[in-house]
C-alpha cells in the first residue's frame, strides 16, 4: 500500500513540473491557461473595418472625358460620402470649312470646372450616384468665313451673290453655357478613394449637365447681291438679307437645343493617399 501512494505522488510531482515552468527571473508561468488566454484573445480580436476619418485622404485622377482632359481631385467626408472637384479643357482648331458657300475656319474651346458629392450606397463597392453642379463653364464654339466675290451663298432658301469689289464675310457663335451654375447628375463605377485599403482606381463616369439652351448668333459684313451685278446692298442692314439670316440661326438653334442637356462621359486613373 506504501508503495503505491508513493507512485501516485510521484505522478502528481512531475505533472505539476511539466504544467509550470520557472522562468529565469524566478517566477512561474502556467503553460496551458497562457495558451488558453493567447487563443481566446486571437479570436476576440475583430478584424479593422474602420472606417478612414474624415477628410483623411486625399484623392487625385486624370483621364478623357467628352469634354476633353479630364481633372479630378476628391477627399472622404464619411464613410459612404466622398467630395470631388472636376475640370476639363479642350481646344481644337480646324480650318477649309465650306458651308452654305461660305469658306472658313473654326475653333472649339471646352472649359468646365465643379463639383460634385458622390454617394455609394455600398461603402465597399465602386457604384456611385453624383450629384453636382458646374460653376465654370466656358464651352463655345466659334468661327468666321468669307464668300469669294461672284461666289453664291445660300440663306433660308434664298440665293444671294457675293459682290466682287466687296465681298461677304460672316461670323458664328455658339455658346453652350446659357445656365450658370448649372445643376450636374452622373452615375458610374470606382471609387478614387477606396474603402478597403487600395490605392488605384479606375472611375468611370456617366451623366449631363443641365447647362440650358444653346445660344447661336450669326453676322454678316461686306455687299449682296440678288443677281451677279443688281440688287446689291449692304448684308448687314439690308431688312431682306437680316430677314432670312435670322430664320437660318432660327431653323439651326431648334437642331442645336439637344445639346441643353449635355452628355458627361469619362474615364481614367487615379491615386489616393493619407494626410493625416
Amino acid at each position: 500500500m506504501n508503495k503505491v501512494c508513493v507512485a501516485l505522488c510521484c505522478v502528481l510531482v512531475s505533472s505539476s513540473a511539466f504544467l509550470s515552468a520557472e522562468t529565469p527571473g524566478g517566477s512561474s508561468s502556467s503553460l496551458v491557461p497562457a495558451a488558453s488566454s493567447a487563443g481566446a484573445a486571437a479570436a476576440a480580436k475583430p478584424a479593422d473595418s474602420t472606417p478612414p476619418a474624415p477628410f483623411s485622404r486625399i484623392g487625385l485622377g486624370a483621364g478623357l472625358s467628352f469634354n476633353g482632359i479630364n481633372l479630378q481631385a476628391a477627399t472622404n467626408v464619411s464613410k459612404n460620402f466622398n467630395v470631388r472637384a472636376i475640370g476639363n479643357v479642350f481646344k481644337y482648331n480646324v480650318n477649309d470649312l465650306d458651308s452654305k458657300g461660305f469658306n472658313g475656319s473654326a475653333k472649339l474651346n471646352l472649359a468646365t470646372f465643379g463639383v460634385s458629392l458622390d454617394y455609394y450606397p455600398w461603402a465597399k463597392h465602386g457604384f456611385r450616384l453624383s450629384p453636382g453642379l458646374l460653376f465654370y463653364n466656358e464651352n463655345r464654339l466659334t468661327g468666321s468665313g468669307t464668300v469669294a466675290g461672284g461666289q453664291t451663298f445660300k440663306l433660308n432658301g434664298a440665293t444671294y451673290y457675293s459682290s466682287s469689289t466687296n465681298p461677304v464675310g460672316g461670323t458664328i457663335g455658339l455658346g453652350l453655357n446659357a445656365r450658370k451654375p448649372s445643376f450636374t447628375m452622373t452615375t458610374g463605377w470606382g471609387n478614387i478613394i477606396s474603402r478597403t485599403g487600395g490605392h488605384w482606381s479606375f472611375p468611370l463616369e456617366i451623366g449631363a449637365a443641365f447647362v440650358g439652351d444653346p445660344k447661336l448668333t450669326a453676322s454678316l459684313t461686306g455687299v449682296a447681291c440678288t443677281t451677279p451685278t443688281t440688287g446689291c446692298s449692304a448684308a448687314a442692314t439690308d431688312p431682306t438679307i437680316q430677314a432670312n439670316l435670322n430664320a437660318q440661326v432660327a431653323k439651326s438653334q431648334k437642331d442645336l437645343n439637344v445639346l441643353s442637356v449635355y452628355p458627361i462621359i469619362s474615364f481614367g486613373v487615379g491615386y489616393n493617399f493619407h494626410i493625416r
